[in-house]
């Protein structure tokens, strides 16, 4: 319990990072470099915040996590792939995990929908289980 509370106010450091133009722009931009798995996660982090159903302390959570990712500054740099993003990583499913009662079927295929835009209509189906599974 104190670790996840310990956790949550590291993240609430970081939810004036957050904003729908800047969560677009840096997934857009890391897409490919991110991993399929990261993006996804936040893509389900996203859409599960803009879910009205959502309650607040969730959503607080979710701002949390994709600031964190949006933020310029990290605990490991994102300048070299798989290990740039591990901190990334734990902290958008330590975010996926928390808030995993909101992510129902239409959170899931929006974002499977904006990764077939980003990586094409083959999507890697067990990267996504492996990301669904944390659910």
């Amino acid at each position: 319990m104190a670790d996840t509370r310990k956790k949550l106010e590291r993240l609430s450091q970081f939810r004036n990072q957050f904003s729908d133009s800047a969560f677009w722009k840096k997934t857009s931009a890391l897409a490919r470099k991110a991993g399929m798995k990261t993006v996804y996660t936040a893509l389900l982090l996203f859409y599960a915040y803009r879910r009205p159903e959502t309650p607040l302390w969730a959503k607080n959570i979710v701002i949390g996590a994709l600031g964190y990712l949006i933020a310029p500054i990290d605990w490991l740099p994102d300048l070299t792939p798989i290990i740039g993003f591990t901190d990334d990583i734990g902290v958008l499913s330590f975010g996926l995990v928390a808030v995993a009662a909101y992510v129902n079927a239409g959170v899931k295929e929006k974002a499977r929908t904006q990764l077939r835009r980003w990586f094409g209509v083959d999507l890697d189906e067990r990267d996504l289980a492996a990301v669904d599974e944390q659910l």
